[in-house]
């Protein structure tokens, strides 16, 4: 094309106008509409034919060369830049590693948006030395900053005196029941529950109790009477897309939760797994009772999971600072060049439009196995990554298990997730990952052969 006539095709993606347009223009650089070496129009034609002050167009032309798009040359103008090498290609090695067990977030499919994510990788890139040195345990100032601003559009009630930035949900949770642990300390949590809560109490030498719950949650009775006998009781849970259950807490049962811990000073810690996923969600617990609740809104489940990062609200600034003490001995630092592509793709509106199809596929692979297995028992919710099944009469869930080995499923057993008595018969039955839709639908149509005790080997 003739690129003094090129414009820039700006989306509202509610950030800065400069921003959008610097998107724009590594946009039509993916698309081919332009090429390496075409030289963008002078920034007063496009200011003039935008209607926008010459001002903004030097802060896309600016943001845009420091993404890599463009380099800019005093007296000849600003060029697309060119391609440094070749890409490589998808390293086999790398592509067959993860883990089948874990309950991942399904894949970004559109091509474009993956562009988009590689393109946060540029300014990881151009800021490599200094991202490569020892930084703060819990995150730059500039990355919590960015984090904050972030999560107020989320509605997610933050604070620069008690917010920080972990490695991950696991090691938040780690270390704040480090903080919380005395020696009659015990866990009060929900009966089926994430199993890293299992092996954090193992190796911190706490006991887990298990609370009774309804078909709303943890009762709050079983909660009084459990903090009456153990009065140095922490209180553990997952109440937003719970796994593996999916269920969520209501928001009134929220409220009398928050009201037994009230009274009887007891801490919480709130494990948001999933609630940058779920678009709509009750009030969290923790915003409920800021003072005695450690939130931790972890990030892996929204856009994969080895970006080990989660922000953690502590209730007050005396433990924040023992916690983050905690976590510099454990892990040193929060990862510099996981908080740097985050926060990038944060700035430029990557992150939201992340989540956006992330909860779209997951929607799309619930339909699938409500489709596929429709006149089976399991539990689901639209944005969850797996459903949970309930073994037919007379189908243990070895059996099952036995039979799916091998297959394109991710099965696990509820045994891993059963805090005490005997574990239903019950399995969790991953949806995400790398799996395509079309072998979803195969293993779950071999799923469902099984559970009508067909003879199926996969």
């Amino acid at each position: 094309m003739n690129t003094d006539e090129w414009l820039p095709n700006m989306g509202k993606t509610g950030q800065p106008k400069y921003i959008e347009m610097a998107i724009a223009i590594g946009e039509d650089i993916a698309s081919g509409r332009l090429e390496p070496g075409d030289r963008l129009p002078p920034q007063r034609k496009v200011a003039k034919a935008l209607d926008v002050d010459i001002s903004l167009i030097s802060r896309a032309y600016t943001e845009a060369a420091r993404r890599g798009f463009v380099e800019s040359h005093v007296g000849r103008g600003t060029f697309v830049a060119e391609k440094k090498s070749e890409k490589r290609g998808p390293d086999p090695r790398r592509t067959l590693e993860e883990d089948p067990r874990m309950n991942m977030p399904p894949e970004i499919e559109s091509s474009k948006l993956v562009e988009r994510m590689r393109h946060g990788f540029d300014h990881v890139a151009s800021n490599i030395i200094p991202l490569l040195r020892y930084q703060s345990a819990t995150g730059g100032v500039k990355d919590r900053e960015i984090a904050i601003k972030w999560l107020q559009t989320k509605r997610v009630p933050v604070s620069t005196d008690t917010l920080t930035i972990t490695p991950g949900t696991h090691s938040a949770i780690h270390a704040a029941l480090t903080v919380l642990k005395k020696p009659q300390t015990v866990i009060l949590c929900e009966p089926i529950t994430y199993p890293g809560i299992r092996a954090i109490a193992s190796y911190l030498s706490i006991s887990l109790l298990a609370l009774e719950e309804d078909e709303r949650g943890i009762t709050p009775s079983s909660l009084g009477k459990a903090i009456n006998e153990h009065p140095d009781a922490v209180l553990y849970l997952n109440p937003t897309v719970r796994n593996p259950t999916t269920h969520t807490m209501p928001g009134d049962r929220r409220v009398e939760i928050a009201d037994v811990l009230r009274r009887h000073n007891i801490p919480l810690i709130e494990d948001d797994a999933y609630g940058l996923v779920v678009a709509d969600t009750p009030t969290a617990i923790s915003d409920l009772v800021p003072e005695l609740a450690w939130h931790i809104l972890g990030v892996s489940k929204a856009f994969g999971a080895s970006l080990r990062l989660a922000y953690a609200r502590a209730p007050n600034r005396d433990q924040l600072s023992a916690f983050v003490q905690i976590i510099r001995t454990i892990n040193v630092m929060t990862s510099p060049l996981n908080l740097a592509l985050l926060s990038t793709w944060i700035e430029d509106g990557t992150a939201d439009d992340m989540l956006v199809e992330v909860r779209d596929l997951a929607d799309r692979r619930q339909a699938i196995a409500h489709r596929v297995l429709e006149g089976f028992e399991f539990d689901s919710q639209k944005e969850a990554y797996n459903i949970w099944l309930k073994a037919p009469e007379g189908l243990s869930r070895a059996e099952i298990m036995a039979r799916l080995a091998g297959g394109p499923l991710a099965v696990m057993p509820s045994d891993v997730f059963t805090v005490a008595g005997s574990p239903e018969e019950r399995l969790r039955v991953c949806l995400g990952g790398p799996i395509s839709e079309a072998a979803l639908e195969d293993g779950l149509t071999g799923l469902r052969s099984v559970l009508r005790q067909n003879d199926w080997t996969g």
